[in-house]
């Protein structure tokens, strides 16, 4: 087995990142959880609140039900290691460009590399998909976020995410280590000061009052980035499969997005064991798992809907509006389907 990596180096980019117990079922069958969460936050409760601290929404956690929050180095770091001890060749400064349905990789350079099966994991622009024409549509949202680390000081909370939202703004607190928090900040496109790098700290600071001395620690890193989807005709063509942004690129509101990529390969890889007909595999396995992917999917946009597109005068109606419906059995449901998701595989 091997990667191709289009960088000249491994490297990593991101803060930290919501583990699932979806997510944290499927790195356990790869070998890579232990170490992944080796120095993360166990996270006790998930609280949303408006502009006024009123709660919009909770949602805790228990032994069988875990949110986990690594940084995401050590969850990169946890992958390649258990790559490695799996025997597989990594190989860097190589850029797929293309692939056959036959089983053959394209790289810029013109080769072709055959393969018993080629997974495409080249992101939300996937060059693979594209040469494919699996791409069906890729939607550009109305918001963006900028991602990063804070430094963690006595007296913090560390077991409670926060997420604060005031008006088409939201201010996400995520305790990730013993050294830093998460902090995500998402606004809409058109809020020039809100999306601006390095961060307005006077500005959001003066949207999210509550969170002044942690966004007073910001520092000059960071960046912006748009909130995106995709969808495909299909997932895969021949012995060609795409997997992660490349198949479902999906806006980060319920961060589910690595976990639900965690869940399709694990899935993956058990289609296609010992399976005599490759891409027949394919079909099967994304007709098991696409209804799962594109439920998560439709609720994340949603879910981001509520900020973006929500009038901003009509704020109290929001906050009473979420505090029914996610009251509601059903809505609770759908919103967690993932999470409870057990992977293939997983036996307990």
């Amino acid at each position: 087995m091997r990667i191709h990596e289009r960088a000249p180096e491994l490297r990593m980019f991101g803060a930290g990142i919501w583990l699932w117990e979806n997510g944290l079922r499927s790195l356990r069958l790869i070998g890579a959880e232990e170490q992944a969460v080796r120095n993360a936050k166990r996270i006790k409760q998930w609280a949303v609140v408006d502009e006024h601290g009123d709660e919009m929404f909770r949602r805790a956690f228990t032994d069988d039900d875990k949110m986990v929050l690594p940084l995401r180095a050590d969850l990169y770091q946890a992958l390649i290691d258990a790559a490695l001890a799996a025997g597989v060749e990594i190989v860097t400064s190589s850029t797929a460009v293309a692939a056959d349905p036959e089983g053959a990789l394209i790289l810029d350079d013109g080769s072709r590399l055959r393969a018993d099966l080629v997974v495409a994991a080249d992101g939300a622009f996937s060059k693979v998909r594209d040469s494919l024409m699996l791409t069906d549509k890729v939607s550009y949202l109305r918001e963006g976020y900028i991602r990063l680390l804070v430094p963690q000081q006595p007296g913090d909370e560390d077991a409670v995410i926060t997420e604060s939202w005031h008006g088409t703004r939201r201010f996400l607190y995520c305790p990730c280590s013993d050294e830093f928090h998460y902090v995500a900040l998402s606004c809409l496109v058109d809020d020039r000061t809100g999306r601006g790098v390095p961060v307005d700290k006077e500005s959001w600071a003066a949207s999210f009052p509550a969170f002044s001395d942690i966004i007073a620690r910001i520092g000059e890193d960071g960046r912006w980035d748009r909130g995106m989807t995709v969808r495909c005709r299909s997932w895969s063509e021949g012995k060609v499969v795409l997997v992660g942004d490349a198949a479902h690129a999906q806006a980060p509101n319920l961060g589910q997005g690595a976990n639900m990529t965690f869940t399709n390969a694990v899935s993956l890889a058990a289609a296609v064991s010992g399976a005599n007909d490759i891409p027949a595999a394919l079909r099967a396995w994304e007709q098991r798992e696409r209804p799962l992917t594109d439920h998560v999917q439709r609720w994340s946009h949603g879910y981001g809907w509520l900020v973006s597109m929500w009038p901003e005068h009509l704020a109290e109606v929001r906050t009473k509006f979420l505090q029914f419906a996610t009251s509601i059995p059903w809505v609770d449901a759908q919103l967690n389907r993932a999470a409870r998701h057990i992977p293939v595989g997983d036996h307990g």
